[in-house]
Formats: structure tokens, sequence, C-alpha cells
């Protein structure tokens, strides 16, 4: 573990490789899980007030089902997340070609809208657990996303590096620049031990 400014972040954003293979991983990470994608509050509005102008990217099913639970549910663990269809996929996953996509960043590269898409997902396979005074930045391993640890080996691509638009997005370019300063020291530290 490693700090900057109030986040407490895992070695593992620093040495891990990562890049998504689509082709291969089918975009499963919107179709499993125990509960749909974890939601900011100000997304949970966001949704809301997006819902009618996504609608038409969305298949019958995932409509029916946020007509009936809302564009956004609170899940076991008390938290925002985006809603399931029948406890499987998010209510915005989109299938093209059998790949799992995102109706809300289809229309966001539609310009339709100018939200891209919940943070949680955009900065995947980091995961964000906010406590009092600081917020914890970890890496999800999961074992669907053994392709893209395959293919970020191959392309010699870390985690950080993988999600920097999101980790900008989320936390700004300055702890971005400090992010990849601190990630310089560690990994020549690493290498004198």
């Amino acid at each position: 573990m490693f700090q900057v400014d109030d986040k407490i972040l895992s070695m593992e954003i620093l040495e891990e490789k990562f890049v998504c293979d689509l082709r291969k991983c089918k975009g499963n990470c919107c179709v499993l899980g125990a509960s749909g994608a974890p939601l900011e509050e100000e997304e949970v509005e966001l949704l809301r007030v997006v819902f009618q102008k996504i609608k038409p990217y969305l298949r019958p099913e995932a409509v029916r089902a946020i007509e009936q639970q809302g564009t956004a549910v609170i899940d076991l663990d008390m938290e925002w997340v985006t809603p399931l269809i029948k406890n499987m996929e998010c209510v915005y996953a989109i299938f093209e070609d059998g790949i799992a996509r995102c109706a809300i960043e289809k229309a966001f590269a539609d310009k339709v809208i100018s939200f891209r898409k919940p943070v949680s997902c955009h900065i995947y396979p980091i995961r964000i657990k906010k406590y009092e005074h600081f917020d914890a930045v970890n890496y999800d391993r999961q074992k669907i996303c053994e392709p893209a640890r395959e293919m970020g080996k191959k392309e010699n691509v870390q985690v950080f590096r993988f999600v920097e638009d999101a980790i900008v997005r989320k936390y700004g370019k300055a702890f971005m620049s400090k992010l990849k300063r601190m990630a310089v020291e560690v990994l020549k530290q690493q290498k004198e031990i």
C-alpha cells in the first residue's frame, strides 16, 4: 500500500498489467456479479435525468426492469448500484456481436448525453471504497478478466495506466501526475531491492 493525498492505494495498481480484451471476455463484467455497478450519489440523479435519452438504446427487458426497479437501486451493502435484469446483467448492458457493452456509453459516444457512464465502470478494474478520512483504491482481480491480464502483459500496460482517463475523471490531473511520479519512485525502489 502507498498513499497519494488522502487516497490509500494498493501496490497492485502499479504492478499488475491490464488491458481489456473484449473479443475474449465478451464484456462479462457487465453481466456477472452479485450486484450492479456501484454509483456515486450524483450519478443516481444523472441516471434518472438521462433515462429517457438512453431508453432507445436499451433492450425491452431492460426498460421493463428499470420501470419496475428504478434507474438505480440500493444493494445489500446499502449502497447505490445499477439495477440488474433477473439478478444477472446490468440493465444498461446491450449486446453487439455477442459482446456486452454499455448503453450509457453508446449514447455518450453518439453525443446524445454528456454523462459517459458510471465512474466505477470507467475505472474498472480499480474499485474505490470511501471511508471517513480516505479513499481505499484497490485492484479488483476477477477470473473473468484473465484475458485482460494476458493482454496487459503482452502490451506491458499497468492497471493505473489503462484507466488513466478514468482516474483523471475521478480525482483530477494533479492527482494523476502525483500518482505517476509515485509509480516511478515505487517501481524504482523495487528494482533496487
